[in-house]
């Protein structure tokens, strides 16, 4: 048996590199959606299911790192969707993440969502005001 027949039987193979970077893609992108939003849409959504209190102004305290926050959640996304629409497709290995329509789904889930939350904090200045 050869080398590449024994790598495509074994279940505990890691996965190829470039499918492994659309994961951390996309949750950079969600990680840095969240910390973008989380100064001016995270309180807005808690005052708007009931939750209140004096912690929820500390979140503003991010507001000045707002602008690095979206730069880079707009760089992981960019590189997130690239990885996942753009890139060339290799051909895939029976049991490897790429033979697995699931995980696709779940990062372009997640790249998609993060896409909103950025768009919304990138303008919760226009829209946040008909709220307040």
């Amino acid at each position: 048996m050869s080398d590449t027949t024994a790598e495509i039987g074994r279940k505990d193979a890691l996965p190829a590199a470039p499918e492994r970077r659309e994961g951390w893609f996309a949750g950079g992108g969600v990680v840095g959606a969240v910390l973008a939003s989380s100064c001016c849409i995270a309180p807005l959504v808690l005052v708007t299911l009931g939750i209140s209190g004096a912690w929820i102004g500390n979140l503003t305290a991010l507001t000045p790192y707002q602008p690095y926050f979206v730069a880079l959640t707009l760089v992981f996304l960019g590189l997130g969707f690239w990885q996942v629409y753009f890139r060339p497709k290799a051909a895939c290995a029976v049991g490897a993440t790429c033979a697995r329509p699931l995980a696709s789904v779940i990062t372009q889930s997640a790249l998609w969502v993060a896409t909103v939350l950025v768009i919304l904090s990138m303008t919760n200045s226009w829209w946040a005001p008909l709220f307040y």
